[in-house]
């Protein structure tokens, strides 16, 4: 079951009675299979997280929104590829923001995304308990000919790092005793399918696990060892891409007729923070959001410090109405906090 702990926000007094689940739904858990798979390749597809229905509306809403927001990455300095090289095309790529923030109708699948009960287990999974979103989600589409994006990721410093193949903290991944853990987590939903051959979204498998940077002309797509060892997830609309920032990726040229669409979001552990746009938000937008699509937009803090989960639990009643208090922190050493700090929370 899907719960959301609410635990005080920072800085707020909320009495222990107030903790309580808020809402509950059924979610499975990550299998020994996918737990292998994610651990041998670095990402894994989710299939069918949404219906055709539920793809319809959300590329609706971006037809409503593109003549003004649909921003194309025409200049020079906002490509994505070398000119010259197999990852370049003639088009160039479209980004949009902000569907988190649209009305109600028109944002459902974009927040959905944030605490889907069959994404939760492998958010949890991947990033630990209290998972955050990262990023801002950024919407990618791409036209016929558009150019793709050069290979980028690793947990080495590659062509474009400062200096050059050294160890990566941003960007790691990690299996301990069973336990996956990655310090990045893409999560990509697809809104248009993407057969064999039309290009889009390309992984180097078992790349989460490098130990040397990747060669400039690989990441060109310019090596010769490009075509072998390059993989094209084939994927269906409503289909949920899930991958570690460690495993190297990137996009070939969009080669079909169709647009492509897809919607990038990226998660981390609940202390970590790569983006800073959690900063940004403007003020209001998070209304109509749920509790637990709050929880999860919380800025980076330990668990420890009472932040509200998203939890999956068989144990959860239904109803929501079972008390799950966990991970709170003493008044009295909040007391002593406000007393020496000036602030519930050190």
């Amino acid at each position: 079951m899907l719960s959301v702990l609410r635990a005080p926000a920072p800085l707020a007094s909320i009495s222990r009675a107030a903790i309580r689940p808020v809402m509950t739904a059924a979610a499975a858990a990550m299998t020994e299979e996918e737990s292998f798979l994610f651990d041998l390749n670095g990402f894994l597809v989710v299939r069918g997280v949404f219906t055709a229905e539920e793809v319809a509306a959300a590329n609706a809403a971006v037809d409503a929104h593109a003549a003004e927001e649909l921003k194309a990455r025409g200049a020079a300095a906002l490509r994505n590829a070398k000119s010259g090289t197999p990852m370049a095309a003639s088009g160039p790529r479209m980004d949009m923001g902000g569907m988190l923030w649209w009305q109600a109708d028109q944002s459902k699948l974009f927040r959905d995304m944030l605490t889907h009960p069959r994404l939760v287990p492998y958010y949890r999974a991947l990033c630990g308990e209290g998972y955050r979103m990262d990023h801002q989600p950024l919407l990618v589409a791409q036209g016929p000919d558009s150019e793709g994006f050069k290979l980028h990721g690793g947990p080495i410093s590659g062509a474009d790092g400062v200096p050059q193949g050294v160890f990566n903290p941003e960007l790691q991944y990690r299996c301990v005793h069973g336990q996956l853990w990655t310090s990045l987590l893409a999560a990509s939903v697809q809104l248009c399918d993407h057969q064999p051959g039309d290009g889009g979204f390309c992984i180097v498998r078992g790349s989460h696990k490098l130990n040397l940077p990747v060669p400039t002309d690989f990441a060109d797509g310019v090596g010769s060892a490009f075509a072998e060892h390059i993989h094209h997830p084939a994927t269906r609309a409503g289909d949920v891409v899930l991958w570690s920032e460690a495993t190297v990726h990137g996009a070939t040229p969009w080669r079909a007729e169709r647009e492509r669409r897809v919607a990038i979001y990226r998660f981390a552990p609940p202390n970590m923070g790569y983006g800073r746009g959690y900063l940004d938000i403007p003020p209001g937008a998070m209304e109509g959001l749920t509790p637990l699509q709050r929880a999860v937009l919380e800025p980076p803090y330990a668990t420890r410090l009472e932040r509200p989960l998203v939890t999956a639990s068989a144990a959860a009643e239904e109803d929501g109405a079972t008390e799950a208090v966990r991970h709170l922190r003493s008044e009295a050493k909040k007391e002593h906090d406000r007393q020496t700090l000036g602030t519930a929370y050190f």
